[in-house]
Order: structure tokens, then sequence, then C-alpha cells
């Protein structure tokens, strides 16, 4: 899941342009009108066709629900909220991953919804990791239907609203604090906690070695103006340990670039996370240059890895949610 900063720039990318949205906020809201609660999902454009026994086609892919389509053309489903989580749950999290760990995604991806949907908008929801990946009947799994049917309703609260649900895969061994990641003001409930529970993760630990040419090549410009790349360190870490700056060292002088730019340039599955622990010494004979780190993706809120683990050793979902978003209630 990503962080949902990424809206606007969604709109053009699924074919939806802002007339669209406004000629959608004064008419019927199926998912504030049913009788059940519901929710939009902008699937995009295509053919989508009736299936007799119900719910529709889509992309070759069977979804529950209905859809409608938008004045540019896009296909929006609509269903009930549960059937959505349904979805999500084994997209999001292995259904073979114990039961409470399903239970807390569940949970979490409920939230995610209700924490975010708007009636004045042409949808609530996309079907990627902007928000949620979302495949509609495909991806079910009768693990993730259980673990959605034993938390029916259940949300994270914190003090009269809906907590703002944030999950990566693997935090490294300490989550990250919001206003750290994004900035904006801090959360109490994600301020970056311990966690002992993702070791068993493949990149609780990774080690990475790139090429100095292509490390140089994706900060040219930063580099124009000094000398031959040597080397990478963390120049800034914050709190969690993740990086906030990165210097380029140079035979004359530094760049320093910021962390999330730094990952995002590189690729972010070149460089897992910015929980980056060493980066060698700089050397101007090195072709490469080697970074270890930690965890995998943002580090906000809950990690899938630590649900995992902590359900492995005992724990409820409750208990789960109440380690990662402290201070808050399950209700």
């Amino acid at each position: 899941m990503m962080r949902r900063s990424a809206f606007v720039a969604s709109l053009a990318a699924f074919g939806l342009t802002a007339r669209s949205v406004a000629a959608a906020q004064d008419e019927f809201d199926p998912a504030t009108s049913a009788s059940t609660q519901s929710l939009r999902v902008l699937l995009g454009a295509g053919d989508a066709t009736p299936n007799p026994a119900g719910g529709f086609t889509f992309g070759g892919r069977a979804y529950r629900g209905t859809f409608s389509r938008t004045a540019d053309g896009a296909v929006v489903n609509t269903l009930s909220l549960e059937e959505y989580v349904y979805s999500v749950v084994p997209r999001e999290m292995p259904p073979s991953w114990p039961a409470a760990a399903l239970q807390a995604q569940a949970i979490c991806a409920r939230t995610y919804v209700l924490q975010r949907s708007n009636p004045r908008r042409a949808y609530d929801v996309v079907p990627s990791e902007i928000d949620q990946v979302y495949d509609g009947i495909s991806s079910e799994s009768p693990a993730g239907r259980a673990a959605v049917d034993a938390t029916t309703g259940q949300v994270v609260r914190f003090a009269d609203g809906f907590a703002q649900i944030m999950y990566s895969s693997c935090c490294g061994g300490r989550t990250e604090a919001a206003s750290d990641a994004w900035g904006g003001s801090p959360l109490p409930y994600l301020e970056g906690v311990a966690c002992t529970h993702c070791t068993a993760s493949p990149q609780y630990r990774w080690q990475r070695t790139i090429g100095r040419a292509a490390v140089a090549g994706a900060f040219a410009q930063e580099l124009s103006a000094l000398g031959s790349l040597q080397g990478v360190r963390v120049a800034t870490p914050d709190d969690s340990g993740r990086a906030k700056t990165l210097e380029l060292i140079t035979d004359r002088g530094s760049a320093f670039v910021a962390g999330n730019a730094f990952r995002m340039r590189l690729g972010t599955r070149v460089i897992p996370s910015l929980l980056i622990t060493d980066t060698g010494a700089a050397s101007p004979a090195a072709a490469a240059i080697s970074i270890e780190g930690g965890g995998l993706g943002h580090g906000v809120g809950l990690c899938q890895w630590g649900a995992r683990g902590y359900a492995q050793s005992g724990g409820t979902a409750r208990d789960i949610l109440s380690l990662y978003f402290p201070g808050t209630s399950v209700a």
C-alpha cells in the first residue's frame, strides 16, 4: 500500500478527468445510500459485462456488486465494504499466514477505506497499491474470507474518528513515524514503535551492490558541478534510524539528497527501505557501492511480517493493532 498523496496523479492514470469528478459531485451516491455499507472502486477504462448469476466481468476478471460509468466512461465497481475486503486481504497478506494476522489486516483494510471515503468524489479508492490491491473474486481465499467474517464491521478508531491506517511489508525492527516519512503534524499513534516480530522476513536485513556509475547517473544533476562520485553515506538519520538525507561524496565536495528521492531514483526494489545501516567506505577506485539495510517499504504503521510473527507467538488481532497503533481502539 502506498500513501494516498498520489490521488491527484491517479486520475490521469485511470483516464479520469476533473470534469468527470465534478459531474459526480451532485449525483446519487450509492456508497452512502445503499442498505449496507458500500464503496466505489475505480477500475478504469474498459468493457464491463453483467453476469447472469450476479456481479459482472471486467478485464477478464469477475467482480461482486454492480458497475456504473463516470462521465468519461471509466468503470466504477460499487459493492459492499465486506466483499471488497474479501478481495483485498489475500492480495495484501499471504492467506497461509496465521488467522490473527489476517484479521488484523482485514481491520486495517476496512478502516483504510472508511477513513478516506468521500461522497463528493466519483469513487472512493483505486484497485492498486496507490490505495489497496483489489482484483475482485479471483483473489479471494477461504482464509481471507474467514478473517473478514470474524472481524465484520470492526475498525481502528482514535478519539472520535477513524485512525489513519498505513502498513508495509517489514519494518526491519522499528516502525517509522508518519511525520518523518511524509511530513505534516505528528500523529500520536503513528510515531514509530520497536518491533521484535519481523525477523523471519527475507528483507529483515538486506545488502545491495550498485554500480558507482549507475548511482552517479541517477544523480547527474546534483553531481554536475562536482567531481567523480566516490561513495554514499547517511548524513541525517531520523529517530527510527531511517535516512532523511544522504550525502553523495565526490573528490570535489558533496551533494545532499533527501532519503525518499534517493530511494525512488535508484528504485524501491533496489533500495527496499530507508533503514540503511551501512554504505561502505568511500573509494575512488571501487566500481560499485555496497549498501546494507533492513525492512521493505515505508515502515509506517502495521508491519505485516511483524503481525505474522506476533500472531505465531499467540498475539490476537487486537494485540497486533495495539502494538502498531498505540492509543487506538478496535470498535
